[in-house]
């Protein structure tokens, strides 16, 4: 939803989708960092973080305010997702979806920021680059998805015990034969790294893909130079086509993180199960 012609900066379709597309980082190789992710991603957790916290302290026992009320509705609905599919202690996994649907929500609606706002703003900054949306960002969405991991092997082994969870890793799903041991590793092994892969690469995927496209109605403004008909459509089109994308994106936005708030839950609740 691109509001200038790029045509009237000299600027080609591709070059406009480049720098769209270019992360402000520094560093090289494998040690690249993405400062505009790491930052947008600190902040919204900021943001929500303080949200709820402000909730906390409005909360009372009597009839709560729209706010607050909204807040709660937030709340039951996380923790009846999480009792349908957990049914230990929850109250860590409440917290961690909550945390997790809260959080991937805030980052993901900064793709319906106009397209380019955020680097204009970061222009003022002396910023040539600025990517606002950090789960369009692969390097972000499997570090989350690595954390995830990280709990269901910790969940595991406080489940099942150290010796418990190894024991897993050459009995099932074959048994505990040994000539069978080097097959049940490579098969845990695969379901194991699976788990973070399909994770992050899902909620990347569909993050990326809506923001490409926003990219692309956008192109329609480099058809608006003077006062034409094909000028005219190229802006209706744009408002009209982006509009309506932007519309159809609320759902995207909000079912990729619950998708990503429900799957940990599940892995771990797998995780703990005893085979």
């Amino acid at each position: 939803m691109a509001s200038a012609s790029g045509a009237e900066h000299g600027t080609s379709p591709t070059d406009y989708i480049v720098h769209h597309l270019t992360h402000l980082q520094v560093g090289e190789g494998f040690w690249t960092w993405h400062l505009d992710t790491l930052f947008m991603s600190a902040l919204l957790a900021v943001v929500v973080g303080w949200v709820f916290w402000a909730a906390a302290r409005r909360a009372t026992s009597g009839v709560p305010g729209k706010f607050l009320g909204f807040i709660e509705l937030i709340l039951e609905f996380v923790d009846g997702q999480v009792a349908d599919i957990y049914h230990g202690d929850r109250r860590f996994m409440v917290a961690l979806a909550l945390s997790l649907f809260t959080w991937i929500i805030a980052m993901n609606t900064m793709d319906l920021l106009p397209l380019d706002l955020p680097g204009g703003v970061a222009a003022l900054f002396g910023l040539e680059y600025w990517r606002v949306l950090p789960t369009a960002d692969l390097n972000g969405t499997i570090a989350m998805a690595i954390v995830v991991l990280l709990l269901i092997i910790v969940a595991a082994i406080r489940s099942k015990g150290l010796g418990g969870y190894l024991h897993e890793w050459v009995s099932a799903p074959f048994g505990n034969n040994p000539i069978l041991w080097i097959p049940n590793i490579c098969l845990n092994f695969v379901e194991l790294l699976s788990k973070p892969v399909s994770l992050g690469m899902r909620l990347f995927g569909n993050m990326f893909a809506g923001e490409l496209l926003f990219m692309l109605i956008a192109l329609l403004g480099f058809t608006v130079v003077g006062v034409t008909f094909g000028s005219a459509f190229g802006f209706f089109g744009q408002i009209v086509m982006g509009t309506a994308w932007a519309i159809f994106h609320i759902l995207i936005v909000v079912l990729q993180a619950y998708i990503f708030m429900v799957l940990p839950i599940v892995y771990i609740a797998m995780a703990e199960e005893h085979h």
